[in-house]
């Protein structure tokens, strides 16, 4: 067995790599609300919907939605979206998630690529995220999202913690047009 070495050490960027081809990206299916909803209860950082709602999301969302699974075809990470019906050029992405041994792999990249792929052929022009402002990993995913693509950020308050029911904090809105 050969010693590991800085040399044959697996970078973080050869795993991503081999991540990004061995995930397959695709529309859900009702049959992967239950592993949706697993995911996002294991964040440990998401609201998490009831299991009714992410059974109603594969089957009424799933063109504006993706979901990532592994070689042994297991779901490893989604996003949920939907066209805004007052604005239908706009694509609000709801929850991303990946499972948290597959963080860092470019999965989550790898879906909101391939969605906007997906829906821009459709009429969809924009995309629009909320985030709260103590969320850096998704401010820094979607700040990346636009540099790569090379459209312009836009960020502006949305919802004050006094909108919510329970104890939230602030939610603000990110938009990308392209």
């Amino acid at each position: 067995m050969r010693p590991l070495t800085e040399r044959n050490t697996p970078t973080r960027a050869s795993r991503r790599e081999s991540d990004a081809a061995e995930t397959v990206f695709r529309r859900p299916e009702v049959s992967d609300g239950v592993e949706m909803w697993r995911i996002a209860r294991d964040s440990r950082v998401l609201d998490l919907n009831s299991g009714y709602t992410y059974a109603l999301w594969c089957r009424d969302f799933a063109e504006t939605s993706i979901v990532a699974a592994g070689p042994d075809n297991a779901l490893v990470g989604f996003v949920t979206g939907y066209r805004r019906p007052d604005d239908p050029d706009t694509l609000f992405v709801w929850q991303v998630a990946v499972d948290a041994d597959r963080r860092g792999r470019g999965i989550a990249t790898g879906m909101l690529d391939g969605l906007i792929n997906r829906v821009h052929p459709v009429g969809v022009r924009r995309l629009e995220t909320t985030v709260s402002p103590d969320n850096d990993a998704s401010i820094a995913m979607f700040t990346a999202l636009a540099a790569r693509r090379g459209k312009r950020l836009t960020r502006t308050p949305l919802f004050a913690p006094n909108d919510f029911p329970e104890s939230h904090l602030a939610e603000d809105l990110y938009t990308i047009g392209w």
